[in-house]
């Protein structure tokens, strides 16, 4: 605990130590009254530190465990302050929020009710920054019983603020996606005879022979044919890379159609620098929303120089959760992610066929190199879409016809070596059998739940 002078105390202290000093000064017979009166006056002051020293510890104030907000929304922290003074008071509280989240207020001060009372109080903040963050302690001050001192003390807190990602916009985009695919707006119907076996029946004309149980044949002895069903629960992962890449900004990749504002007015403007693995978080989490509504179960990897994050593909709101809460502490690392590594670990953790999308980026040729080395590991187990957030510049040579200056000619001779190199590392992989998609910045949620409406229709898994 803090002794403060309150401006009481200065004032009494000059009022009458000045004019008491000067007395007793000019008037040597008022002497002795003037510094008795002084001599009281301090031991007042003295006694008011004697009687005060337990206030702050009358007032119990209740931080929540856990606090949950959405990265640049406005939310507000709940508090609840308890009294056991006999008396209303005046309390001042502070907060020391981390610098990832601001409010609009560095302390709130608030009148106590008398003894026995509970005060709900609301602190609005905004979160600028996903993660987690502690708030270890908080600050209290209040006056004292006469008035002349303010008591500050620092207490100890347990409160953890999470901020998760902003998904208004991926949630509208999805909620639109599927009212077009259930409404019949644009219908699609499924193709293909399906994959899970469903029952044995007799031959019927027509049946291709690749169908044909021979053993069930040779048993009952007339031909006997499999019926299958189309697959309704599938495995789908999100692989997701979170090496020195990603840690780039995603204003210098495309950001889809230049007229569509919605995206800036829903999230609050256009002047967000995020980086690309903000960008990999909010889709991931928007194909785990996908994945639920289809009833397939969702899956998430995250890796840098090694595996981060492994959470097996599962369904319902708990696994969910478990997702969200494991990409709000991802972090980019400053390493060349290791992908023989990565690809070892799927090929023994995954064993079930699986969809596996790949977030990350390939337009650093050692980086592609090391993909495509290992790339037979898992292709012949698993569907393979790998994704990257297109460059800007990646564009072929004469693709504009805007050329002001011979800077602007090297500008997109580089883009034309960039994207010639990405068409390469398409063509391999595809030869492969698995696709690569160069994907829009702002159009990224709803492309990837495109493609993955598109995979479930054809039943290619």
């Amino acid at each position: 605990m803090r002794l403060v002078p309150n401006n009481r105390l200065i004032l009494w202290t000059g009022g009458l130590f000045i004019p008491g000093t000067l007395l007793a000064v000019l008037v040597p017979a008022a002497g002795a009254v003037c510094y008795g009166g002084l001599v009281g006056f301090v031991l007042l002051v003295g006694l008011d530190v004697v009687l005060s020293h337990r206030l702050l510890r009358s007032v119990q104030v209740r931080l929540p465990e856990i606090v949950r907000l959405t990265r640049e929304k406005d939310g507000c922290l709940g508090i609840q302050i308890h009294s056991q003074e006999a008396r209303p008071r005046a309390l001042r509280l502070g907060l020391p929020f981390p610098r990832q989240i601001v409010s609009p207020y560095p302390d709130i001060e608030v009148d106590l009710d008398p003894e026995g009372s509970k005060l709900s109080l609301q602190w609005p903040c905004k979160a600028l920054q996903r993660g987690h963050y502690d708030l270890a302690n908080y600050y209290l001050e209040i006056n004292s019983r006469f008035g002349f001192w303010a008591l500050r003390g620092t207490f100890a807190a347990a409160c953890q603020i999470r901020v998760y990602p902003d998904l208004r916009m991926e949630r509208q985009t999805l909620a639109a996606l599927f009212m077009q695919n259930n409404l019949g707006i644009h219908s699609h119907r499924q193709i293909g005879k399906g994959r899970d076996f469903e029952q044995l029946r007799e031959y019927v004309p027509g049946d291709s022979f690749e169908d044909i149980h021979w053993k069930a044949t040779a048993k009952r002895g007339i031909p006997i044919s499999k019926v299958y069903q189309i697959e309704r629960t599938q495995k789908v992962y999100i692989i997701l890379d979170a090496s020195r890449l990603a840690a780039r900004n995603a204003a210098i990749f495309h950001g889809g159609r230049r007229g569509d504002r919605r995206v800036s007015e829903i999230r609050g403007g256009g002047n967000r620098l995020d980086t690309i693995l903000e960008r990999f978080i909010a889709a991931s989490l928007t194909i785990g929303m996908a994945a639920e509504r289809q009833g397939d179960n969702f899956g998430i990897v995250t890796f840098a120089d090694q595996v981060r994050g492994f959470l097996r593909a599962k369904n319902g709101r708990a696994h969910y959760q478990s997702c969200r809460e494991m990409l709000c502490l991802l972090e980019s690392e400053r390493v060349t992610p290791d992908f023989a590594e990565l690809f070892m670990f799927l090929g023994t953790k995954i064993r079930k066929r699986s969809l596996l999308i790949f977030l990350t980026s390939l337009d650093d040729p050692a980086m592609a190199d090391g993909f495509l080395k290992h790339i037979d590991m898992l292709r012949r187990h698993h569907l393979l879409m790998v994704n990257m957030l297109k460059p800007a510049a990646a564009n072929p040579l004469f693709a504009s016809q805007v050329h002001d200056s011979v800077n602007d000619i090297y500008h997109h001779l580089a883009g034309h070596f960039l994207w010639d190199s990405l068409d390469q590392t398409a063509r391999t992989l595809r030869r492969a059998g698995v696709g690569f998609s160069l994907l829009d910045n702002e159009r990224l949620g709803p492309q990837l739940i495109t493609q993955y409406l598109n995979i479930k229709q054809r039943q290619l898994l």
